[in-house]
């Protein structure tokens, strides 16, 4: 499979203060995200998952090392553009990234600062509408809306620039458990029926279920790299970094401690329902 974003020994550090030595947020990760693929990437606060986000299209760039987005180099300015329009951005807070008054005229933002034709334009605003299911809200005040629709249309707007993968910055944090599921549900069916790339940074380990690929990070570095289930069967070395596991895994921890003799890798519900039923016959 092809190689949506690939980073080489990627260091980055924010500024110190006068006097400090700077800390490294990122130091020296080693990732291939595949095209098409559905990656979670897990982390406490200061773990580096964000600012890792931010260095897949070129909103922070290396201290050191490289990230290749399609085989472009993010740090050659020239070829920002072509980068930001395979790589799109959604941020935690939706009211940062909606600039208009009118819901069809923000996801038409970005589209029209790119130069695309007038008549191109509508259609990609429809179909992107149509994409996130928020097409009966073409007319509507974006700030009159729900948090989730308010994120949905968010990530229209990317959408209208026909990126080849969405990078989803705790897109979801602010977000009610609705608001959540809304968000979820769309970038899923994004990934399996339009073959996005998504990249999905959170703390919410349960969002991690149905993905292709879980990233944690530690420090900065990836501490683990897996399958959801290969991952989240690690029960102790998570919480050693402070982590959660879905509450599926946790019941199966916790009966396992009891002497019931169940597996940990049952993510969905359904699986640990019959898991523990198997159990106990």
């Amino acid at each position: 499979m092809a190689t949506m974003i690939e980073t080489n020994e990627l260091r980055f550090a924010y500024p110190a203060e006068e006097g400090e030595t700077p800390v490294l947020a990122l130091d020296g990760v080693d990732v291939q995200i595949e095209k098409g693929s559905f990656v979670v990437v897990l982390g406490h606060n200061g773990s580096g998952k964000s600012t890792l986000a931010k260095t897949f299209n070129a909103v922070l760039l290396p201290s050191g090392g490289k990230v290749y987005v399609q085989g472009m180099d993010t740090s050659n300015e020239g070829l920002l553009l072509a980068i930001r329009q395979r790589v799109g951005m959604v941020f935690q807070n939706p009211d940062n990234q909606i600039v208009a008054n009118v819901v069809e005229e923000d996801v038409a933002f970005a589209p029209e600062n790119l130069g695309v034709p007038t008549e191109e334009i509508r259609k990609k605003v429809d179909d992107a509408l149509a994409a996130v299911r928020m097409s009966e809200f073409v007319t509507h005040a974006p700030h009159l809306l729900s948090g989730g629709q308010k994120q949905r249309i968010a990530i229209a707007g990317v959408i209208a620039m026909e990126p080849d993968c969405i990078v989803l910055d705790e897109a979801t944090a602010m977000l009610d458990p609705v608001g959540r599921q809304e968000v979820l549900s769309t970038i899923y069916r994004l990934n399996r029926e339009k073959h996005i790339t998504v990249v999905l940074i959170t703390h919410h380990m349960n969002e991690a279920e149905q993905a292709d690929r879980v990233l944690v990070m530690k420090s900065g570095k990836v501490a683990m790299d897996g399958a959801p289930r290969e991952v989240f069967s690690q029960v102790e070395a998570l919480r050693d970094m402070g982590l959660t596991v879905p509450d599926t895994v946790d019941l199966l921890d916790r009966l396992r401690h009891q002497g019931v003799d169940v597996p940990l890798d049952a993510l969905s519900v359904e699986e640990c329902a019959d898991a523990i039923a198997a159990a106990l016959q």
